[in-house]
Formats: C-alpha cells, structure tokens, sequence
C-alpha cells in the first residue's frame, strides 16, 4: 500500500501484515464493525471525503493511487493534486459529471475499528439510492458545503435518515478553506441545522467544521480552526457508541430457503434478522404456530454453538414443522405479530405517481404480497414536518399511509425490528421498486373481519339462472363504441332468457362513484369501486356487462384479480383516436381541445389499450352488430350460455 498523507493516523496495516500475517488477522478479526453514510446535497464532497479517509487511513494500493493520479489529469477538479473523489466514483457517468448516481460501498479499517461506508448521491432524482445506504447504517454523515448552508436535500437526507432509524449523526461542515475558516459561518449553520433537527429524534449530532479536499479536521486536526475543539470525523467514528437493537432484539430467522439435499436432511436456510439463538432453543414458526426445538446450526464452514444478528445460517429443528419462504422463525417468548392491515410510512421512489387504490406487490423479508394503499393519510413536508392533505404521492414525497394486503404477514413494528418491519413496494406491471416503508402499527379492526360463509354460493347463483357467471370489461376510447356495443350484447343475452347486467360509466357516476373527478387517482378508485361491484353481481350468478374506458392496465388487471380464471372477459373496443374524436357524439374532444376538460382520455390523459384481451373488435372495420354477434359467439362456445 502506498505511503503518503502526512499528519494522518498512524496505524500502518502493511507492517504489522508483513511482520505478522497471523497477529494482524486475529486482531482484525476481533475489531467492532462500524457501518456508516455519507449523504447530503449534491456536490458537498461526499466522494472526496471518502477518498480522503481510504488516503489517509493507507487503505489504497500504489497501482489504485497511480489509475486515480492519471484519471485526474482527464477528470479531475483538483488541479494538479490526486482528485481522491475518483476512488469512489466508479461509474464513468459519475466521473465525466462529476457527481455520485449509485450507492458505493467501500471498506477501511484503523487501529480501533472496522468500517463500512456507503457513498450515496446528493442529486434529489437519487434520493432512493440514498434511502438504500440509510436502510443498514448506523451512523449518517450529513455533508453541507460551508458556502451554501443548509439546502432541502439536506433536510430531506436528515429527515429519511431519521425515518430508517438512524439515531447518531455526525454533520461534516465541508469546505471550510473556501469560507476563510470562520467559526461564525460554521456556528450559524450549527444553529439551523440543530433548530431543524430538534424533533428527529437523533440520539446525538456531532457538529465537525472540516475541509475533505485538504484533510482538514477529517483524520488530523486542523492548525486553521484552532477555535474547534471537538473531535475530527475520524475521531468521531472511532468511538461513537453504537447500540445495536438487533442483537438484543427477539429472535427472528425469515425463511429464505427449504434446504432439502437428500432425503435425510431438512433445514431452514436465511440470515438472521436479530437476536441470537443456539442449538436446544425453542422456535415458533410463524404464520403456521408450529413449534420445535433446534437441534443444529448448520453453516459452510461447520457447525456453530450459536449464532445471532446477520450471520446466514441454516437451522434444523428436531421435528418436521409446516414451515417455507418467507416463514419467519421466532422465539415462541415473543412471537412476530400477524395481519394484512397497517399504518405505515412510506419513501416514495418512481417517477410515476402513487395512486391510492392502485394493486402493487409488497415484499417484506422473503415475502412477496398483493398491496394496496388504502388511504393516503398525509404527505410530510421536510423542511418543517407539517403535514399536508394530498391525493397522489410523487417521486421523493414521503407520506403515512394506510395499507390493505392480500394476505396476512408475519412483522414487526419498525420502531422495533428495522429487518422485519420494512418493505418495498413493486410494480405489477413494470417490476420497478417503487417505494420503499416503515411499518407502523396493525390496524386492529382488520382482526375483527371475518368471511361469513353462506349455505347458498355464485355456481348455485348460476347454474338456478342456466348460465355461467362472468365479467365481459369494455374498454376503450372515449366515443369507441362501447356502450352502443354492451348494449345490443346485453339484449341478445336478454332475448335468450339469460340474466345480465350492465355497468356503464356515465350511469354510475351518477350513483355510487358521483363523488369521484378525473384525475388519475379518481380513475383509479372510480374502477376499484366498479370492479368489486362487479365482482359481486358476479357472485350473484349474473353475466356483468361493464362499459368504461378504464384506460390503466394496472387497474384493469385489479378487476381480473378479483375473478376466478375464465370468468373474466376483456373485450378492447379498438377505435382509432382521430376516429372517435370525428364521431364525439357528446362534445366532449371538442371542449377537451379547447381546455375546458382537464385529464380526457387521449387528449391529456393516457390510454393503455390491453396487451392480451380475450375479445378485440374493430369499429371501423366491423359494425356495433358485428361486433356484438362475435362477443355472443364466443359466450356460447367458451360455455357460458349453458349451466355447468
């Protein structure tokens, strides 16, 4: 490793290495590891203050320092000295930039501790990749360029670093060289950003005026800032005490894998989210209840007597208990709770907004769930924590909200597990990771619904009436055909003494969705309604005839779920655009033209015809009669005219 940064700390691991391999790794070995972040606002020195400690603590080979030495010359913002900010960032877009867009992770190590460091980017469209280096950090350095103060993003990173349950922090007043080292600059940022961070909840701040660029108070204390008296960051880092609540927490194994390579063994394979467990414990697993004791700890590397937070193991227990992915395997003394309601709050991460209503999937742990927000009870506002009514959340809004699960998962309260109490939110038809939360609290009414069951069920319904029940989804434009289509459908179904019934669009916003506008999360909640209403006609043995334009997949794809399969019918009345904008039997593209309709489908609002409907008739190139001879067609030839 190279030799260099004079004035820094004066561990030396390349001696005791080459002097004692076998002494340096043990007492490698028997270090405390500390994990930390770098975050704040965009170009506050982040990457270079990383940089400065991997330089300082000797933590780079001659032929790392040499590739940055030269990268600078085409690179670098340093002159003639080694930009160090390029030790960090890796992309070839962040060193043509100039700025960080992934998370990188790097590893150094002092005489007194390990360390893992997360570099995350300033820039407010990465505040995602910022939240994922918070999610297993204990400490948050919080960058602010001594030149610009406070900014939001650095209220936004200390807001979600609080939020992920972060509690010490340690705030890097960077690039004090460039404000003549003033103590007043430095004292009135320490007064704001303390005024600010008052209620997060921060366990303890440390307030560190320093210059990443040229070492200044980072691992040797600055001759510039005598007026400073507290430690440098490295300092800083070296002694914080850390508590970590996961080895002190319940046991909890999340079930990652069956582990099944022969027939004479059977083992339960995952990471240990927290707590410590040893062979002869009792377990529970959870959902099941099932109970048993274990009887191994099973790893690559051998047996273990014990095992506890982080460490990936594979326990096998006395008894064959009902266990599998996403299970979670607990101490019986104080069990993960269960249910499928819940307040929660949520990060926000994709450019499409989150719409209340809206299906996605939730994955907690090892275990992927169908997902809805339920309620969206408020947005917080960072720089003051008001908290404000909002309908929709976008890209960086942070929000409580309520949430409806398809099904009920084992968890634990954030405050409590940050391993079992967080989830991601995807989407269903993207598979983008578009939220990331912290569970709250169950919502307890959710225990007190149960299933009625009813002596009378939809195959009886249908089969008194000599049909099949069904769900025949119109979609289409505005002026496709729809209605005029369900129409002559429903009475040819009429005419054949079958029982049908249609929901159609205008009608029912007249009723049960009149309280309901046209904006995206309006739609999504006016097709949410329908598609349950539906569902239960179904259940009523009728043939349901819908008629609405319905113009998002991921809605459309709620009203499916809702069905058994085959019962569900998508018919995509295809109309192009230009020709149902001619027909405007309504008026309505006409006034949409003017600006006297917001959010009208194909104007300003957007249309996703289906990807795979069942049925696709062509207005222009088939008549409404056609059109309804071939849905009734296929009716009768998939069997739905005949009782099973």
């Amino acid at each position: 490793m190279a030799d260099h940064a004079a004035g820094s700390t004066s561990y030396r691991p390349d001696a005791q290495i080459a002097s004692d391999i076998l002494g340096y790794l043990d007492t490698h070995e028997k270090k405390g590891l500390l994990r930390f972040l770098t975050c704040g606002s965009v170009d506050d020195g982040k990457s270079t203050l990383i940089g400065r400690l991997l330089y300082d603590t000797k933590m780079i080979y001659e032929d790392q320092l040499a590739a940055v030495e030269r990268d600078s010359r085409v690179s670098g913002t340093t002159g003639d000295a080694p930009d160090l900010a390029l030790l960090v960032d890796g992309l070839a877009a962040e060193r043509e930039q100039g700025i960080t867009i992934d998370v990188a992770y790097r590893f150094f190590s002092t005489e007194k501790r390990k360390f893992i460091v997360a570099d995350t980017p300033g820039h407010e469209q990465y505040t995602r990749n910022m939240a994922t280096g918070a999610s297993t950090a204990d400490v948050a350095v919080i960058l602010i360029d001594a030149r610009r103060g406070v900014q939001v993003q650095t209220r936004r990173h200390a807001f979600i670093a609080s939020l992920l349950g972060i509690r010490h922090v340690a705030v890097a007043v960077n690039k004090m060289d460039l404000v003549g080292f003033s103590q007043r600059v430095f004292n009135d940022i320490e007064e704001e950003f303390r005024d600010f961070a008052g209620t997060l909840g921060f366990d303890d701040i440390a307030m560190i005026p320093m210059s990443a660029l040229t070492g200044d108070n980072v691992t040797a204390r600055s001759d510039a800032m005598r007026w400073y008296r507290g430690d440098t960051l490295l300092g800083y880092l070296e002694s914080i005490e850390v508590h970590r609540e996961d080895a002190d927490a319940p046991f909890r194994l999340p079930v990652q894998w069956v582990n099944r390579p022969n027939l004479d063994f059977r083992g339960f394979s995952g990471t240990i989210a927290s707590g410590r467990v040893r062979p002869g414990d009792e377990v529970i697993s959870i959902p099941s209840g099932r109970r048993s004791h274990v009887a191994r700890i099973v790893t690559a590397d051998g047996d273990l007597e014990a095992a506890r937070a982080d460490q990936a193991v594979t326990l096998v227990l006395e008894d064959e208990i009902d266990s599998s992915r996403g299970d979670i395997l607990c101490a019986p003394a104080h069990p993960a709770a269960q249910s499928d309601q819940f307040q929660a709050k949520l990060l926000w991460m994709s450019e499409t907004a989150m719409l209340p209503g809206r299906q996605y999937r939730l994955k907690t742990g090892n275990k992927t769930v169908g997902a809805s927000i339920t309620a969206l009870k408020h947005r917080i506002d960072v720089n003051d924590f008001s908290e404000e009514a909002a309908k929709v959340l976008k890209l960086n809004e942070v929000a409580e909200c309520n949430l409806s699960l398809a099904q009920p998962i084992a968890f634990d309260p954030y405050a409590e597990n940050r391993r079992t109490g967080s989830f991601i939110l995807i989407d269903r038809q993207t598979n983008e990771t578009v939220a990331a939360g912290m569970l709250d609290y169950s919502l307890r009414r959710a225990q007190n619904v149960v299933w009625q069951d009813l002596n009378v069920g939809r195959r009886e319904r249908a089969g008194q009436k000599m049909q099949r029940q069904a769900v025949l989804w119109f979609t289409g434009l505005s002026g496709a055909g729809k209605s005029t289509i369900a129409n002559l459908v429903e009475r040819r179904l009429f005419d054949m003494g079958r029982h049908t019934y249609t929901l159609d669009g205008d009608n029912v916003r007249h009723g049960l969705n009149k309280d309901l506008g046209f904006t995206d999360a309006d739609r999504v909640e006016n097709i949410r309604r329908v598609s349950e209403t539906a569902k239960l006609m179904a259940d009523a043995g009728l043939i349901t005839l819908v008629s609405f334009i319905s113009p998002f997949r991921s809605e459309r794809q709620i009203a499916r779920t809702l069905m058994p399969d085959g019962e569900f019918i998508e018919i995509h009345v295809d109309t192009p655009l230009e020709v149902a904008e001619e027909r405007d039997v309504k008026g309505l593209y006409a006034k949409a033209r003017a600006g006297k309709i917001k959010n009208f489908t194909g104007i300003d609002s957007a249309y996703e015809p289906p990807l795979h409907p069942e049925i696709k008739v062509n207005t222009v190139a088939m008549t409404a009669e056609d059109a309804a001879t071939a849905i009734v067609d296929y009716l009768e030839a998939n069997g739905f005219l005949t009782s099973e």
